[in-house]
């Protein structure tokens, strides 16, 4: 779905602007909570403040950045600050910025011309690339590349414009396609029936049938899946859980009462979540950095730093409950959503084997790195 509303004035830095809509996406994040369906207005609130187009490539009309550091800092900032107001909408967020930046690295000239014009109308991406078995291919039908499949858990499915998703060649390596998304009758909602996560709409997405040109081909065969960028781009879906996280550390806060405040036993409580939360916040930080310099070994420091932020949300949503009490299961209460969406957005595939080969990473050598290398 392309928006349609005018791009307002905004202020120059991005998490200025980021934290200038925080309340309204909170706001809107609980009305979509309660009826889910594609959250269109959170969208529009996303774009007004230019943040769709933030982090797209210069020639798309996206900021120019000093350095590839102060991109992925900033990136963070704001994808923290999207995930505290609203976990839905920081996971499509997320998607989004997730596709602009493949266009950076892979696309041509004219596919980032094409995508500038795009999100002058307010179009929003996703990335797709989890798929139901024999997964989407790429077949020849007089000579026309034709897709045939579907993907699955396809966050956004039938409400973003575009998708970025992975289709496999009769030969060679996978390849990354640019697809309309916004077709609903290819969509199937049916099965995300969850406590949490609803706005995100994330199902099944037939694109069977659908012609591939040239122009809809990112990048060469292969070079979605090149470590370290592969691997490593797993920071970014942290920063909008740390975001979650710091949500939950703020809303259990303003929920404890005079008598809490003065219990030792509750304040060793809150110092706890204090320090779950900015522990994530650290190694989030750390592992956008690795990611800015192309670190070889930043897909060990994101696969660690996963397992660290589940922990840490894990700990911190414990903690609240233990504080904030039956409060914080009651339906209608921030504190509530929060719990929801966070429980479900940490489970990404594969937790306990990516922290295996984090394991066998630092066993290898310490990936910290060897300037303050401990062995």
């Amino acid at each position: 779905m392309t928006l349609t509303n005018p791009i307002a004035t905004v202020p120059d830095d991005p998490v200025v602007r980021a934290k200038a809509i925080l309340p309204q996406l909170a706001e809107l994040g609980a009305r979509y909570d309660a009826a889910p369906i594609f959250p269109v207005d959170s969208m529009k609130v996303l774009a007004a403040a230019d943040l769709h187009r933030t982090f797209a490539p210069v020639e798309s009309g996206g900021v120019a950045f000093a350095d590839a550091a102060s991109l992925n800092l900033c990136m963070m900032s704001v994808l923290r600050i999207v995930g505290r107001a609203d976990l839905s909408v920081g996971r499509l967020y997320e998607g989004h910025v997730n596709a602009v930046t493949l266009f950076d690295w892979y696309g041509s000239a004219a596919q980032k011309v094409d995508l500038g014009h795009k999100l002058n109308r307010n179009a929003f991406y996703g990335v797709w690339a989890t798929e139901p078995q024999p997964g989407v291919r790429i077949s020849a039908s007089d000579g026309v590349d034709v897709l045939e499949g579907a993907k699955s858990f396809a966050t956004g499915a039938g409400g973003l414009a575009y998708a970025v998703i992975t289709a496999q060649p009769a030969d060679g390596s996978r390849r990354l396609v640019v697809v309309p998304a916004d077709q609903a009758e290819r969509a199937d909602l049916s099965q995300w029936r969850v406590r949490g996560m609803r706005a995100t709409g994330s199902g099944l997405y037939d694109v069977s049938g659908m012609t591939v040109d040239a122009g809809a081909y990112l990048g060469a065969p292969g070079e979605y899946d090149l470590e370290p960028r592969f691997t490593t781009g797993a920071w970014r879906f942290t920063a909008v859980q740390l975001g979650g996280i710091e949500a939950l550390l703020i809303e259990t806060r303003a929920c404890m009462s005079e008598t809490a405040c003065a219990d030792p036993l509750q304040r060793a409580k809150f110092a706890d979540a204090v320090a779950a939360t900015r522990t994530a916040y650290l190694w989030v930080r750390e592992c956008a950095l690795r990611a800015a310099s192309e670190d070889a070994d930043g897909p060990a420091f994101a696969r660690m730093t996963r397992g660290i932020v589940e922990r840490a949300a894990l700990d911190v949503m414990e903690l609240a409950a233990r504080i904030v009490g039956t409060r914080s299961a009651m339906d209608g209460q921030r504190i509530d959503k929060i719990i929801r969406d966070l429980s479900l957005y940490l489970r990404q595939a594969g937790p306990d084997y990516a922290r295996d080969q984090a394991a066998l990473a630092w066993l290898d050598h310490d990936a910290w790195g060897a300037e303050d290398s401990l062995w």
